[in-house]
Parts: C-alpha cells; sequence; structure tokens
C-alpha cells in the first residue's frame, strides 16, 4: 500500500512531529505493506526532518508569492503526483489539507483520508468538503464528537490517539553515548538551567506552544501575578516560555506583547525567559519541575504526552482531549480553562507538594509508555488507511 502523505507547511510542530513518529515506526517495519512517501514543501525544518529520517519526498507547494495556489491548479498537481507515484491513498496530516482533498477527491485516482488535528468551528461547506475524505482521522474522542455534532460523518470517522516513541524521545535530551540515569539527568538539567542563569534552587516552570490566544498564555501570565502576590515560598520561582509567533497579524502581535506586559508585572516574584521555537524541548524538560500548560483548547496535545515520557509533573486545563490521556489527582493536576485562580493553586501545590510531584510524574509516565506508543498508533493508522483503500 503507497500512501502519500500531505503536508501544509514546511515548519515542524505539534502535528508534524506525531505524524513523523508514527511514520518512522512503519518504516522501521520489515514486514509492513505500507510505504510513505511525504508531499511536503521543499524547504524548510520538515524537509530536513524528513530527510534526517530517510522518509521519501516530493516538493509540493500550497503557497506561492505569499498567496495560496488555486484549487483547481493543487488538484491537477495532486493528481498529477499520486499517478506518478502510484499512489493507493492520499492522506492530508491536517484538517485544512483535509479539506482540500475532500473538496477534490473526484479528480483524484485515490482515495484520500485526513487527520482532525483540531477543534474549531467549520462552516458547512468545509464540513462537506471533509466528509468527501473515505476515512477521517481524530486524535482524541473529544476532537471526533465535537466535529460530529457539526455534521462530520461518524461513519466516516475513527479516534486514533497519537504516539510517541518515549524511549526515543528521552534519549533526545541525553549528551550523545550517554544512558538515562539520575546523574545524567542532573547534569543536563544544570546545564540548560546555566544557558538561562536560572538559580539551582528555582522552582521551574516550563510552558510549551505557539504563541497565540489558544494555548492559554494570557492565563498563564495572570497565574504568574496571582503567585507572585500570594507566595509564601522562600523558593525562586521562573517560567521557561517556549514557542514561537507564527502569525503576523496585529492582533497576535499586541497578543505576545501583552502577554510579556502581565509577565513582567509578575516581577520580580517570578522570573520569565523566553526561549523561542527550539528543538530541544526534551533537555528543557530535564531543566523544569512542572509543565504548566493553559490552553484553551486542546485536542490532544503532544507535549502533554512529551511531559509524560519525560517523568515531567503536569499541571494542564481540562480540555479537549486532555482527559482522555490523564486522571486528575492521579497523573496530572487538571483545572478550568481561563481561570487564574485554579491554576495559581495547582501551581503552588506543585511547588510546595514534592511527594506529589513524584506521584504526577511517575503516574504521567506510566500512562504515556501503557497507552500513547507509536506502535498502536501506527498499526491503527495503517489498518485505517486500508479500510479506506478497500472502500474505494
Amino acid at each position: 500500500m503507497r500512501v502519500g502523505l500531505l503536508f501544509e507547511y514546511p515548519t515542524v510542530n505539534g502535528g508534524e512531529n506525531s505524524m513523523l513518529a508514527v511514520a518512522e515506526f512503519l518504516q522501521g517495519l520489515s514486514d509492513h505493506d505500507v510505504q510513505l512517501r511525504a508531499i511536503a514543501p521543499r524547504e524548510g525544518d520538515l524537509a530536513r526532518r524528513l530527510d534526517e529520517a530517510a522518509i521519501a519526498r516530493t516538493s509540493f507547494e500550497i503557497f506561492r508569492d505569499g498567496s495560496r495556489r488555486d484549487r483547481n491548479e493543487l488538484a491537477a498537481e495532486l493528481a498529477t503526483l499520486a499517478e506518478q507515484l502510484k499512489l493507493d491513498l492520499l492522506h492530508a496530516n491536517s484538517l485544512s489539507m483535509g479539506r482540500l482533498l475532500g473538496a477534490v477527491a473526484d479528480q483524484l485516482p485515490c482515495p484520500t483520508s485526513a487527520h482532525l488535528r483540531d477543534i474549531l468551528k467549520l462552516s458547512g461547506a468545509a464540513v462537506r468538503d471533509l466528509n468527501r475524505n473515505a476515512r477521517l482521522i481524530a486524535v482524541s474522542e473529544a476532537t471526533q464528537q465535537f466535529h460530529i455534532e457539526q455534521g462530520l460523518d461518524a461513519e466516516r470517522a475513527v479516534t486514533i490517539h497519537n504516539g510517541i516513541d518515549a524511549d526515543c524521545f528521552v534519549r533526545s535530551a541525553l549528551p550523545g553515548g550517554e544512558t538515562d540515569s539520575p546523574a545524567v539527568r542532573d547534569s543536563v538539567r544544570q546545564s540548560v538551567r546555566a544557558e538561562f542563569d536560572i538559580p539551582a534552587d528555582a522552582f521551574v516552570f516550563l510552558s510549551v506552544g505557539q504563541i497565540g490566544l489558544r494555548k492559554g498564555l494570557d492565563t498563564l501570565a495572570e497565574t504568574a501575578v496571582l503567585l507572585a502576590e500570594k507566595s509564601g515560598d522562600s523558593v525562586p520561582v521562573h517560567v521557561l516560555l517556549v514557542g514561537a509567533r507564527f502569525s503576523g497579524k496585529a492582533e497576535s502581535v499586541e497578543f505576545e506583547q501583552r502577554v510579556q506586559q502581565r509577565f513582567l508585572a509578575a516581577a520580580p516574584g517570578i522570573a520569565l525567559h523566553t526561549t523561542g521555537y527550539r528543538e530541544d524541548v526534551s533537555r528543557l524538560m530535564l531543566s523544569a519541575d512542572a509543565l504548566a500548560h493553559a490552553a484553551r483548547q486542546e485536542p490532544l496535545g503532544r507535549v502533554l504526552l512529551e511531559a509524560g515520557a519525560m517523568r515531567l509533573p503536569v499541571i494542564a486545563t481540562d480540555v479537549g482531549g486532555t482527559r482522555e490521556i490523564f486522571e486528575d489527582g492521579q497523573s496530572a493536576m487538571l483545572v478550568p480553562a481561563g481561570n487564574p485562580e485554579s491554576l495559581c493553586q495547582a501551581m503552588r501545590r506543585a511547588i510546595r507538594e514534592p511527594e506529589l510531584r513524584s506521584l504526577l510524574g511517575s503516574q504521567g509516565e506510566a500512562t504515556v509508555r501503557s497507552r500513547f506508543g507509536t506502535a498502536r498508533a501506527g498499526n491503527a493508522l495503517a489498518a485505517a488507511w486500508r479500510e479506506a483503500c478497500s472502500a474505494h
């Protein structure tokens, strides 16, 4: 079965990392019948990562001179590629590309499928486009149900949770050749903290995600102000904010500025470190004491799986598919979205209760390793692709 993987952007974020993890697993199986070909922008981080993983790729550009190309032009090029590559199925790695494939499905020589990695309101036209795909892969039950309520064809939809290679992710944090041990982890922790001039005795909250409203960074900033006001702890508190703003819209720029201004209001009680986009998130996780994830919506946050793999205690908003990963009070602390008071209480508990941090870290790791491996995700996705082909 030859499957083309259609990507929209040249960057690598959660959705791309999730597909790369599954693709590497499938490609590593000598007895598997799935042959993958990425159809993606010619240059950028994604192209580099595909090459590093030895995943064959064909260049395809959705945009030209900063504007999206005409749909009919894209359809014609995709049809030609599908013929040339002898594809049995074309899979979109995002909702946007799933809509494109659905809209042009009758012009393609093979069936199509698409990932649903977002929880957002859709127009009737978007739903109709998506429903023309043979299979729709939701990353969580919450994501699937949300879209079904908007008119998505339930018979075409299936939930497949994202998968992560926990061992591989842990190894990516360690110096070359080193094996995982408390001593090695502590060495990495000290190295990262020295990079940001963070004291060894400081408590570090890590936040990872694109700079935008959906990730709730304004809530995290308000929480930092509350934490600084209410803190009776002698330990210094630092926030390591990892992520970049990809949107150049005025409202996005203003949002980032407001977030930074509110964090400044928490100083000197809370020290903020902004890193921009980083590829060494696993190393940064070893430097932290807890992950603070304040997202307003989260279909199935990859960073939550990564934190679990690293044994990093998680404080997250109880939205989307997050409860499908963690049990509140056992493997994470879950709080309402947009509620700085509740988030502040959870963060204060994390600071003051090392036994709770230890429980959350160990249970989070056990959960991710037992239920969210790449083998389970990869085999389920391959099965969905076969069903799509047989139903065509």
